[in-house]
């Protein structure tokens, strides 16, 4: 994975591919979380749930139709 792998930082329309390469970007040393959480607009909280998400259920749970299933109450 690289730098040309994150998605350009004016991305709005967040499909689970694109979640996905944020996640293994900060994983994999890339980009920090810090740096991940302003150039994307997205909160800590939003950050590590599809951190979550992935680990616990894979790219799936980030897809929008799955998220009722995924996310804790």
């Amino acid at each position: 994975m690289s730098h040309a792998d994150l998605p350009p930082s004016s991305t709005r329309r967040w499909v689970a591919s694109r979640k996905l390469a944020v996640v293994r970007g900060v994983l994999y040393g890339l980009i920090s979380q810090d740096e991940a959480q302003k150039r994307y607009a997205l909160s800590e909280d939003e950050f590590r749930e599809w951190v979550r998400a992935v680990s616990l259920h894979g790219e799936e749970a980030l897809k929008a139709t799955a998220l009722k299933q995924y996310i804790q109450p």
